[in-house]
Formats: structure tokens, sequence, C-alpha cells
């Protein structure tokens, strides 16, 4: 395969035409030819490297990896290196070959890190247990280039020594580790960067980024369907007040700060969850405009997406260079950013209108082992007239919730929710076979009547729910049991849900379906009174025990800042 093309050097910063040759799948020469008033090139188009997700839950869009490689392409994305630890806390190692397997059929390029927290911490019910022994098994496969995040940052910084191993064994095997740290800062982040974590994706201020930076860490900026951080940590004043602080030491001139504004202080944009109704729309094309909108280079923007992540975890794409694989692009220009073609690997996957090449139909360990439940299993008992309670309160677009408190009236020995302040009921039911049930309050949903579950509750998924009345809870709990996993919607006048029998995470319906069907979900969950834009990603993470401040387990309600479990009912 031989061409000319205008091609973006993102090694160079700079645009020129060469002449590509092709062979094998890698590119074989690269060729810069002289610009004059009769060049012609043989592509239409701006020739970029194929853009890297390097950091990414696959399960979190619902589709198989085969299915979510066929909508990445048409938006320019040729790897992912992705982190399994969703289907692992279900079913294990079995789900993660599960993964690798169902990959390998598809011409895309999926890396895997190791999940280091299955489960995320003690005190919640998963169906698996990853031990350091698990870790090193996997570690040794050829499709693991990193050790995934590591969620358990009290363990790290209190030296578990079960999580050190893992640690140790990510080094011996020279790959690198993925960090999650959420608001770690001061001595406790040195403790945990000592272990020789690199990255972090849990940023959610520009200070905490740059301490984080200055430290040595390589900060991921998210761009995902629940967690955006880009507005905050693009934010052009500040990056502004922090150039200027160094002018202000009288050591870079004024005019070189100036030249520095545009260029972005951090390495990767990455989307870690990315639910199908968003992924239809865009990829990482569209963070890549987005970063320009908020004024970072746009050049350098897409080295966030390209080089970086190849360079960081020793991937042989990433670049327009002889020797590296030949994933690449053509988009319409540099402003519109529109996806012309994708390559992958040499050959064309999308043309520009199709995807040329399937996905097949998977089967998997379905692991929804839980009676049907009745509505006075969602009830919280209190003696008394009415009762002060603790509260998670959470936000749109954002995984870090508050502590709120609340008082609600009893009535028959139940504490109310209170429709009027916002105060709902939020259950986590344990779907492995135990049937613990937790039961506590939420602010910040909007629902005004009905009910919202799922099977996707990270990082244990077991079935959350979120509602008014204990009826209809019940209800929506029970629409997911029956459907194997997945998300359901239930109110008086209407109840539909998206089955999720693979693992209780995903279908093997392709992403327009699925796409079509959460729109719909949504728009139902809004007319209940929602006010969260993805409302169901954002449910999953209130189990999320590892992200302050308050979370719920089947086991109980969470205090992610001390690490222990709260109760509901405050003496």
């Amino acid at each position: 395969m031989k061409f000319t093309a205008y091609i973006l050097d993102v090694l160079t910063s700079s645009v020129y035409p060469a002449r590509i040759t092709v062979e094998e799948g890698i590119f074989k020469q690269i060729v810069p030819i002289m610009v004059d008033g009769e060049t012609k090139v043989d592509v239409e188009g701006l020739m970029l490297p194929g853009f890297i997700d390097s950091h990414i839950h696959i399960e979190s869009s619902m589709l198989t990896p085969a299915q979510f490689a066929k909508v990445a392409v048409m938006h320019g994305t040729t790897s992912v290196v992705c982190d399994p630890h969703e289907i692992a806390n279900v079913s294990g190692i079995d789900g993660i070959e599960f993964m690798i397997e169902n990959a390998s059929t598809v011409p895309f390029n999926f890396y895997f890190s190791a999940p280091s927290c299955v489960p995320a911490t003690s005190f919640e019910t998963s169906g698996a247990v990853l031990n350091s022994d698990d870790i090193e098994f996997l570690l040794q496969k050829d499709e693991i280039v990193a050790l995934g995040e590591m969620m358990d940052f009290p363990g790290v910084i209190n030296g578990d020594e079960e999580v050190l191993r893992k640690l140790e064994l990510a080094r011996k095997y020279n790959k690198p580790i993925d960090g999650h740290a959420p608001l770690v800062s001061g001595e406790e982040l040195d403790k945990y960067m000592e272990q020789y974590i690199v990255t972090d994706h849990e940023c959610s201020n520009f200070q905490e980024a740059i301490e984080k930076k200055q430290k040595g860490m390589k900060i991921m900026v998210r761009d995902g369907s629940s967690a955006k951080n880009m507005e905050a940590l693009f934010d052009f004043t500040e990056r502004i007040n922090y150039l200027k602080n160094q002018e202000s030491f009288g050591i870079i001139p004024s005019e070189v700060l100036e030249r520095r504004i545009h260029s972005p202080i951090f390495d990767f944009i990455v989307s870690d969850d990315k639910n199908s109704k968003d992924l239809i729309n865009g990829h990482l094309n569209l963070s890549v405009k987005k970063a320009a909108e908020l004024g970072i280079d746009i050049i350098k923007a897409i080295e966030m997406v390209t080089i970086n992540p190849a360079s960081h975890y020793n991937l042989d794409a990433g670049a327009i260079v002889t020797g590296a694989k030949a994933d690449f692009i053509f988009i319409d220009n540099i402003i519109d950013f529109n996806i012309l073609k994708t390559y992958v690997a040499g050959e064309c996957v999308f043309d520009g209108e199709n995807v040329l090449f399937d996905a097949p139909d998977v089967e998997t360990q379905n692991r929804i082992d839980t009676p049907k439940k009745t509505a006075e299993d969602f009830d919280i008992l209190f003696d008394g007239d009415e009762c002060k309670v603790n509260v998670i309160e959470c936000f749109n677009g954002e995984l870090l919730t508050q502590k709120a408190t609340a008082k609600l009236h009893v009535k028959d020995g139940k504490v109310m929710p209170d429709i009027y302040e916002d105060i709902l009921k939020i259950s986590v039911v344990e779907r492995y076979g135990n049937n613990n049930v937790a039961n506590a309050f939420i602010k910040g949903f909007g629902l005004k009547k009905g009910a919202i579950a799922s099977s996707i509750a990270h990082d244990s998924h077991n079935i959350i729910v979120v509602g008014y009345d204990s009826e209809e809870m019940a209800e929506a709990v029970n629409t997911v049991i029956e459907n194997k996993g997945g998300i359901a919607v239930v109110s008086e006048d209407f109840k539909d849900s998206l089955p999720l029998p693979i693992a209780g995470l995903m279908t093997n319906d392709d992403a327009f379906a699925v796409a079509e069907k959460l729109k719909v979900l949504q728009k139902m969950a809004s007319a209940l009174g929602c006010k969260i834009d993805s409302p169901f990603m954002t449910m999953a993470f209130m189990a999320l025990l590892v992200i302050p401040s308050i979370k719920i387990s089947d086991k109980g309600l969470f205090d992610g800042d001390n690490f222990e479990f709260m109760d509901v009912i405050i003496d």
C-alpha cells in the first residue's frame, strides 16, 4: 500500500506532505516531499495517528468489546487501554479472559490492565476476589500492559501487605501502575506515590491536578458520560494564574509564558466511562475539539490521545513513523475535525459511511442470584414521629458526593422520604447469593415518583435502586432480576427496561440499539422528575466506596472520608 498525504507529525507538531508505504500492517517508509505549487496528494484530508483512549472501562458502554470497536472506529479511535475490573468483580479471571477473547475477534487494538482492586474494598460483596497470585498470572499475559487503577489508596498509604504485593509484582514485570486517588494530597499523596503509582484520572480541580503533576504524576483529564473534569482542569484563568506565578519569581520571561498558555499542562485525555448514548455521537474526537474550545492548542490536544499514551504504555502506535503499527485516520480539517476514514494495521475499517467488520454474538456466565424482593425490603424503620438521617448528596456530572442530613417524618413506623426537599431512598441489593439489602437516603436525583434500578453499581455491581415508593423500588429491582441484569424504570404510569444478560453489564446488541433504549429510559426518568443528565451512570457510582465522601454498599451506608460504615439514622 503506497500513497501520498498530508500528515500531522505529533513528534514535531508539524504538518507536511509525505509519501507513505505500508507493508504487513506497519509503516514501512515515511518520506517527506517538497511542497510546491504542483504538489498533489492521493488522499483527501489530513492524516493523523489513530486515537488512543488510555483509560476506559468498556463495560460501561454496555457493549461487548467487539461491539464497542464497531462504533469507536467511526470516531477515529483505534486503540484503548481498558481496565476490565467491572466484569472481574462479577466473574473474576473468567470474565477478564472473556473480554480478551472477544476483543481478539475484531480489527482494533485492545490493551488491558490487570484489575488491582477486586473488590474495590472489603466493605462490599462482589462476585469474585483477585489476590496477588491472580494478579501475577494476569501480568504475564501479552495483552496486559499495566496494573489497573489502585483504588485502595488507604491500603497503599497504610502499607497493607496484599496491596503492596500487587504493586511489587507490577514492578517485577515492568508494567506501569495506574492510580486512583481522589482528593489525596500532602503527605498521604507522597506515601501513595512512593509505590511508583504514576497516573491519576480522578482530579476534579486544577489545584489537585497541579499538586500531583508537580510531584511527578501523569494526569489524565477525564471527559466521560458521568464525570466531566475537562472544564475544571483546562480552566483558562487557573492556567494563566499558575503561569504568571512563575513569572513573579523573575525566572521565566512573560513572553515565554505567553507562548505556554495554550499548551496543556497535563498528559492524557481519557473517557473512563462512556455510555452508548454518548458514544454514538463521538469519542475522543469530540474531547479533542472540546479541549481546543477551552483554549488548548489543538495539536497538543491530539498528542494527548496519540503519542503521549503510546509512549507511556509502550504501545507500537500513536505516531506516523517508520516501524510503528499503521493505525491512522483522515479528518477533513483541523477545525471541523470530521472523521473521513479509519485504518487499523493498514486496513480500512471505516470508510466514512460504513464499518467494514462485524462483531460476533457471545455468551458468558450470568451472575444474578437473588430472590425477588418485596416492598418491606426497602423500608427504613424507626420508633417515633420523626428522625434525623444521614443523606448522600450527589451532583450532576460529578462522582464526588457530600455528606448531608435531613429531618424526616415517620409514618406507621417507616421513615418517609421528602419529595419536596428531594430526599429519596437509595438501596443496594446484593446479587451473588447472600441476599443482603442496605437502605439509605439520597439527595440530588429529583425524582418526584417512580424508581430506577440497575445491575451496574460500581464496582461490585450489585443491584442499585433509587426511588420514592418502596413498592415501585421493589418492582424496578425485580424487573432487573427477571432480565438477568440491566436497567429498569418503573412508575404507576409506565415501565420499561434494558436487559444486560452478559454478566449483568453488557448486551450483544449494537451501540445504536443500546443508545436508543437508553434514550427512552432517560426520557422516562426525566418525566419522573430526574435532574441528572446521566442518571443510570451517576446512580452506579453511588456504590463506589473509594470515591469520597459518602456512598452505599450492600452492607450499609459508608463514610468514604474515614473509610468506615455510618448509621443512616442519627441518634
